[in-house]
Order: structure tokens, then C-alpha cells, then sequence
């Protein structure tokens, strides 16, 4: 058991997002005979740096954006084994804006006030430890935030705040269960308020580190389709890049896919019922991330914060390339849950230029806006949303089953994180797990 070592061992990988990338690369290393399967032109999965459009040489972060101090994993993957730079942005954290009577108002004391309120359910949350199997989890978990906020009768302010949390979980308050947040504000306090850094060229270049030494062994355009395993291996059948069906038989599988794909592949025999079922029912959330580049960056006032929660339609706001020389500047919006919706019935009606108006209150009027780009998750068919989230409706103790290993295949990504759900860093430990249980596991061949 202690022998790492993985010669002579084949492993297929379905997905090259980090959290396959991740696994991939660390297979490669301790030997295993690695294939790739990703059905995107492009690897990074929901990350995603792009810089097409924008001018003076400047990019921006489609899809996952920020590292925090406390995910080690990320943070030393990046620096000591990739040999990348982090580079600290939004120092002071997130602020929050809310509209009330028709005027903005900018209040940061409103997280902690949320926290507060949070506090006589985060004392019964931690006696759990953070098992989600135990009956108080399952107790909470069954109540959406906007029955919680009911219960204790919260004003307009706390509710705000509440729907300001789509840029966070990606849900609104009636779609969310209270659980997740109890969990993520246990430990973490106020959005932002630990230092946060980004990747010197972007994010993107993890996942561009960890490919290239897999070389071609990373197949692009070749979604996962079929899974079947017996005894002494696994059979993955792909649907290759002109359209015709592929085979490849391995030792063992990573699949690596968010769970709406997981739950697509033909699996043989079918995985067991609790496991098919957490994978079924496993949400995921509306996002449309818009970067807008401006001429200046006119958010950038001393004293001012630089990000930005809100119950706005334009969801989160933040500066989205402080890093990177250049008059210009790049704003990052995060709409989630139905303000991706509203983002786009925004854009529908007046175009980029109904969300600058909408930036009225930070000076967007005084700027001239020189590129846009806008994804929508949801409609990412390989997505089918930002990232998971938990609705009251999911039992939690049905989590256990997203990482759970059936036989010979092995699963990863960040909905199977229990610490980083969400996260960049809960992608890759999430593929350095799966890799190490296919070490454990081909030790005892």
C-alpha cells in the first residue's frame, strides 16, 4: 500500500477541467498510462481566460475567477509545482450595494449583520463537524434560506443581502438551501475578507501547466458517451471528433464532468441507486459572467473598495484585471440565479449599454466601454451552469455519494469537494483525490 507507483496501469479521464487535469497529470507522474477525453475544442473547462477583443493587450476571466489565502492546494500547485506567480487583488474585500428607495446605498456591515443573525444555527451546525449525514444537517438542510429569513422576521436590509448572495452560491433565497451557507460562513466570515490573488496571465494557464506534459494524450471534441466495467477493467466509449464511436479499455476511469454530464453517460451496470440519484438531482446554478473593458478605470478610488456584492440585476461586481499594466480596465460581473435572466433581459432591451447604467453609482457614465464579453453558463452544453448548489429538496446526506468511488471508475470535480464545493481548489483536490484512490486501488491489483 505504500508503493505510489502506477507503471503499467492505464487510466482514462473524462474531462480536461482542472479537477481531470489535475488527476491526469498526477497519474502521469506516478506512471499510469494516461488518456484524456474532453468534449470542448479548448481545455480549462469553466475556467476560462480570454483575451480576443480586448484591447492594449489586456484579458479578463470568463468563468472561474479568484483564489482565496486559505486554499492551499491551489495556491501550491500554482507556485512550487507549476512555477506560476498569484498575484494579490481586491485587497479590503467586498462591499455590498443594495437599491433602496430608488437610490443606491453601499453598506459592508451588512455581511457581518447577516453573519449574526446566521449565529444561533451556526453553533448547532458545528456540533456536527461538518457531517452533512447527521440529523441536524438533514434538519437544516430542508429549509430554503428565504424560510429562514421568514422565520426570524428579517427586515428589507438582511433580505437584500440574502439575494446578494446569487454572486456567491449562484441561487436565490427561495431556490437555496440554508445548509450550504451555514457551511460556507462557519469558517470563512465576510465574502472577501481574506486575501484573494489571481494568476499572473490568467487562470487558464493552470490547466495550459498541467496539459502540456500529457502532450497528445489529451483528446479534444470526444465526449464520454458509455461507461462499463467488470471485475478487471473499464471500457470507455467516446464520440470522437468526426462523429464516430470510440473505444478505450483501461485499468480504471476518472470521470471528471460536472454532474449533469455524469448523469448522461450510459453507465454499465447502472451505478448504484443512491449514487445515481445524488448525481440526478444535483442542481446547478444560472450564470452569466460579463466582462466590460473601459477606456479608464474609474472604480479605482482610494477608499474605495474594488468588488462589490449586490442585489442589483447586474449580480456581482468586481475590478477584473487590476493585475495587468494599461489605462484600460476590466469590470467582472457574476449574475447568478435569476439575475443571470435579468442580465439578459437587460441586454436584450438596451444592450451593454443598459449595464453600464446600471454602473451608474460606481461612474460608469464617466467611461467609454471598448470591449464586451458575456457567457452564459447555463447555455454551455457542456456546463449547463456556473458550478453546484444545494436546494432544499437535495438530502444532504446523499453528498457522500458524489465522490464516492463505484469499482474500478473514480469520480471527481468540484461538486464532489465537501471543503472547496465550488471552487477552483475544490476542483483540483477533488482530481488529486481521484488520483491517489486510483494509486490505492492499483496497489492491491
Amino acid at each position: 500500500m505504500f508503493d505510489q507507483s502506477l507503471g503499467g496501469v492505464s487510466v482514462a479521464v473524462a474531462g480536461a477541467g482542472l479537477a481531470g487535469l489535475a488527476a491526469a497529470h498526477d497519474l502521469y507522474r506516478r506512471g499510469a498510462e494516461v488518456t484524456v477525453f474532453e468534449a470542448r475544442d479548448r481545455i480549462g473547462g469553466r475556467v476560462w481566460t480570454v483575451g480576443d477583443g480586448f484591447e492594449q493587450g489586456q484579458h479578463g476571466e470568463a468563468g472561474a475567477d479568484l483564489v482565496n489565502e486559505d486554499q492551499a492546494t491551489i495556491r501550491r500547485l500554482a507556485t512550487s509545482e507549476l512555477q506560476l506567480s498569484l498575484v494579490p487583488i481586491l485587497e479590503g474585500g467586498f462591499d455590498f450595494v443594495r437599491r433602496h428607495a430608488g437610490q443606491i446605498a453601499i453598506d459592508r456591515s451588512l455581511w457581518q449583520r447577516l453573519i449574526d443573525a446566521l449565529q444561533p444555527l451556526m453553533h448547532t451546525y458545528r456540533l456536527t463537524e461538518g457531517r452533512w449525514d447527521s440529523p441536524i444537517a438533514a434538519s437544516i438542510g430542508r429549509h430554503s434560506v428565504a424560510e429562514w429569513l421568514n422565520a426570524i422576521h428579517a427586515g428589507e436590509e438582511l433580505r437584500a443581502v440574502a439575494r446578494g448572495m446569487r454572486g456567491l452560491f449562484l441561487a436565490d433565497p427561495d431556490a437555496l438551501s440554508l445548509l450550504p451557507v451555514l457551511e460556507e460562513f462557519a469558517d470563512a466570515g465576510a465574502p472577501g475578507i481574506d486575501r484573494m490573488y489571481r494568476v499572473q496571465g490568467g487562470n487558464l494557464r493552470i490547466a495550459e501547466r498541467l496539459a502540456a506534459p500529457l502532450g497528445d494524450r489529451v483528446h479534444l471534441q470526444s465526449p464520454v458517451v458509455a461507461v462499463s466495467q467488470d471485475a478487471h477493467q473499464v471500457r470507455v466509449k467516446v464520440h470522437a471528433t468526426r462523429g464516430s464511436l470510440g473505444e478505450v479499455i483501461a485499468d480504471f476511469a476518472v470521470v471528471a464532468v460536472p454532474a449533469p454530464l455524469a448523469s448522461a453517460i450510459e453507465w454499465t451496470p447502472r451505478l448504484p441507486d443512491g449514487q445515481h440519484e445524488a448525481i440526478r438531482s444535483l442542481k446547478y446554478g444560472f450564470a452569466t459572467k460579463t466582462l466590460l473593458q473601459f477606456d479608464r478605470r474609474f472604480w479605482q478610488v482610494p477608499g474605495r473598495a474594488r468588488a462589490y456584492g449586490t442585489d442589483l440585476a447586474i449580480g456581482a461586481v468586481w475590478d477584473g484585471n487590476e493585475e495587468q499594466p494599461g489605462d484600460a480596465g476590466i469590470l467582472a460581473l457574476l449574475a447568478g440565479g435569476s439575475t443571470s435572466n435579468a442580465t439578459e433581459a437587460l441586454v436584450a432591451r438596451g444592450g451593454p449599454e443598459a449595464l453600464v447604467a446600471d454602473l451608474g453609482w460606481l461612474g460608469a457614465s464617466e467611461a467609454r466601454v471598448l470591449a464586451v464579453k458575456r457567457v452564459r453558463w447555463e447555455d454551455d452544453p457542456w456546463a449547463r451552469g456556473g458550478y453546484a448548489y444545494f436546494d432544499p429538496a437535495y438530502p444532504p446526506e446523499a453528498r457522500q455519494w458524489l465522490a464516492k468511488p463505484c469499482g474500478r471508475v473514480l469520480f471527481a470535480g468540484e461538486h464532489t469537494s465537501m471543503r472547496w464545493q465550488g471552487y477552483m481548489n475544490g476542483a483540483i483536490e477533488s482530481g488529486l483525490r481521484a488520483a491517489a484512490e486510483v494509486a490505492a486501488l492499483g496497489g492491491s491489483r
